[in-house]
């Protein structure tokens, strides 16, 4: 009998700190745009999320005492029909924490979900709520307001691009966050998909735009193309040997930053890794990429 009751309170130990992770709601208080007003529930299969029916972020907090007034929104990867939550998410999260970053982890409508309207404006107009979220909540979370970025994987690494470049602002609820900007500070890039051309990643493009995409939508999420002045400075970080995502993507982003005047930006080619760089057991090289990033943040003030 007490050996029973030891096991249900390791396990208790063990599943309650995922059980009691902060979420909140992103549309909670405002209309949610795009909508057809389509109930759906989420769901979660092998650490992936495969349908969301409340779009919201996972809250994760440093210590009072190592908190560094920073904050991180994170955008998983998984082609915008998934969302690999913990290897490009949670994993990720945890990693800013350790330095002392508060980071959210993102929970977005995919383009082709029962209850949105318009496809390709789904995840764009969640992420630019999310960002106003944090910022609306910066002394909640002991946070600046001007100190907030934004990090994606893959697929995640294209929507964070489009919320750093694309300037069209459809992430409005009709509420007080409206009057909060959307654009990070600065972006971090992990095998991002930038391009929606020559070297796009097929799948991403055909579930955020369709089959037969117009010129303009092209344009539109080219996010090199959409780089300005006023672009917030990017870490890349992006493997040679990647066979589903060219490292064409981040070298064309870094080189729309450079032309630009964008200062700060670095981008990280490795030899290895292929589609697979993550926090840890990347081959050679490629593990320095993690230091380098925080080296990066400190280096642009972020970390002051």
């Amino acid at each position: 009998m007490k050996r029973i009751v030891l096991l249900l309170l390791i396990s208790a130990i063990v599943v309650l700190p995922l059980m009691a992770q902060e979420f909140v709601p992103i549309w909670e208080g405002g209309a949610m745009p795009n909508s057809k007003g389509v109930a759906l529930k989420d769901s979660i299969a092998n650490e992936r999320v495969y349908q969301v029916g409340t779009p919201g972020m996972y809250v994760f907090q440093p210590s009072e005492a190592e908190n560094k007034g920073a904050a991180v929104l994170i955008i998983p990867g998984g082609g915008y029909v998934r969302l690999a939550y913990q290897i490009s998410g949670w994993q990720l999260a945890k990693w800013f924490n350790t330095f002392g970053v508060t980071a959210f982890v993102l929970n977005h409508r995919f383009p082709q979900s029962p209850d949105v309207k318009v496809s390709h404006k789904a995840p764009l107009e969640d992420a630019q709520r999310a960002m106003r979220y944090i910022r609306s909540h910066a002394r909640k979370y002991g946070i600046q307001a001007d100190r907030v970025g934004v990090m994606g994987s893959s697929a995640g690494g294209h929507l964070s691009a489009c919320l750093s470049t694309i300037t069209e602002d459809w992430g409005r609820g009709g509420d007080g966050l409206d009057i909060y900007p959307f654009k990070p500070n600065f972006t971090l890039l992990i095998s991002p998909v930038v391009s929606m051309r020559e070297y796009a990643h097929k799948g991403s493009r055909e579930n955020l735009l369709g089959k037969e995409p117009t010129e303009e939508l092209l344009h539109l999420f080219s996010c090199d193309e959409q780089v300005g002045n006023d672009t917030p400075p990017a870490f890349m970080v992006h493997a040679t040997d990647d066979r589903s995502v060219s490292s064409m993507n981040s070298v064309l982003y870094y080189s729309a930053l450079k032309k630009n005047g964008v200062a700060g930006s670095a981008m990280h080619i490795y030899p290895a890794g292929g589609h697979s760089i993550s926090l840890r057991d990347n081959p050679g090289t490629t593990m320095s990429w993690s230091d380098l990033a925080e080296g990066w943040l400190r280096e642009i003030g972020i970390l002051e």
